[in-house]
C-alpha cells in the first residue's frame, strides 16, 4: 500500500472529490485511485489541484461494484479512524514481513466502524476468544492483537477484547496463499473436532495446557492430510485394537469426529488417523485427571 510522496499525481487528474480528506484521481493505466490526505480536498476546492506531496495514502480500486463501496466506505469513516487503522495496518505488514493487499485497510475500515458504531448505540456484539488462533496461527494472533491495541490507543476508544479474534481472521483472509475462504473453514473444522472432544469427556478443555496446544496441532495437520489425500496408514492392526478396546471412551470420541469429518468432507479417517486421536484425546484425559479405566482386563497387549 503506498504511502506519501511515493506517487505523483495521476496524469487523469482529480476526477471526484469525496471529502476534505479524500479524493478520487484517474492513474496512467485509467484505473481509479483513491488518494487521502488530511484537508488535501479543502485545498483541491481552493486551488484546484493536490499537492502530491501531501497525499498520504493510495487505494487502486478495482472495477465493479467493489468501487462505489469503497468509496462510500472512506467517505462516511471519520478520517481518525481510517489513519488509525492505516498506521495499523502498516505495523502488521512489518510485524509479518509481507504486504497485506489492497483489500485489507479497507475491510478493517469497514469492520471498526461497524464496532464503533454498535458501541455508541450501547450494543456488543457477542464474541469468543478462541484460544485455537493463538496455537494455529501464533504469527497473525499477536499482529492483530497489536492491531487492536494500536487501533484503540489511536481513536482513545476502548475496544472489546475479542476484537484480536475477528482482526486474526481478517489477516488470514490477507495472507494465506490458499482459495478464499479456506483458512476459516479449516479454523471451523478444528473448532467442531475440540467441540466434539469436550463433549464426548464431559469437560471443558484447558486451553492453556501445553497437552492442548499439541492437540489442536494434530487436528490441523490431520486435516490437512486429508486435503492433500495424504492421510496415515499401517498395516499393523494391533495398536489400533489395543486402543480401542484399553481406551473405550477415547475411542468413541475419535470414532465421533470420524463420523463428523465423514459428513463435512466425504472423506473417511484410516484406521491409523482414528488410533492417533484416541491416543491424543486419552492424553487430553490424563492432563486433565480423567484417565479412562474402563478398559476391560482382557484387552489385547501388543
Amino acid at each position: 500500500m503506498p504511502g506519501a510522496g511515493d506517487v505523483s499525481l495521476p496524469p487523469g487528474g482529480v476526477q471526484k472529490l469525496l471529502n476534505n480528506n479524500v479524493v478520487v484521481a484517474i492513474d496512467g493505466d485509467g484505473r481509479e485511485r483513491v488518494l487521502m490526505g488530511r484537508g488535501i480536498g479543502f485545498q483541491l476546492k481552493h486551488e484546484g489541484r493536490v499537492d502530491p506531496a501531501k497525499v498520504e495514502k493510495t487505494f487502486v480500486l478495482e472495477q465493479g461494484s467493489d468501487t462505489a463501496h469503497a468509496q462510500k466506505l472512506l467517505t462516511d469513516a471519520p478520517y481518525a479512524l481510517v489513519e488509525a487503522v492505516l498506521h495499523a495496518v502498516d505495523q502488521a505488514e512489518r510485524d509479518l514481513g509481507r504486504d497485506l493487499g489492497r483489500r485489507l485497510p479497507l475491510a478493517v475500515i469497514d469492520h471498526i466502524t461497524y464496532v464503533i458504531e454498535r458501541l455508541d448505540q450501547g450494543i456488543r456484539i457477542p464474541g469468543t476468544s478462541m484460544p485455537e488462533l493463538r496455537i494455529l496461527h501464533p504469527d497473525e494472533s499477536r499482529a492483530a492483537e497489536r492491531m487492536a491495541t494500536s487501533i484503540a490507543a489511536s481513536l482513545d476508544r476502548e475496544l472489546p477484547p475479542e476484537e484480536g479474534v475477528f482482526l486474526t481472521m481478517h489477516l488470514l483472509n490477507a495472507t494465506r496463499d490458499e482459495p478464499n475462504g479456506t483458512a476459516a473453514l479449516l479454523f471451523r473444522r478444528v473448532q467442531h473436532v475440540v467441540r466434539t472432544v469436550e463433549t464426548g469427556l464431559g469437560v471443558a478443555l484447558d486451553t492453556e495446557s501445553p497437552d492442548y496446544a499439541r492437540f489442536i496441532l494434530h487436528v490441523r495437520f490431520l486435516l490437512q492430510r486429508l486435503v492433500n489425500r495424504a492421510m496415515l496408514s499401517s498395516g499393523d492392526s494391533s495398536f489400533f485394537e489395543f486402543a480401542k478396546h484399553r481406551y473405550p471412551r477415547a475411542f468413541g470420541i475419535a470414532e465421533a469426529v470420524k463420523a463428523y469429518v465423514l459428513a463435512a468432507t466425504g472423506s473417511t479417517l484410516t484406521d491409523e488417523e482414528v488410533l492417533y486421536l484416541t491416543v491424543h484425546v486419552e492424553r487430553l484425559a490424563t492432563s486433565l485427571g480423567r484417565a479412562d479405566d474402563s478398559g476391560g482386563p482382557d484387552a489385547p497387549v501388543l
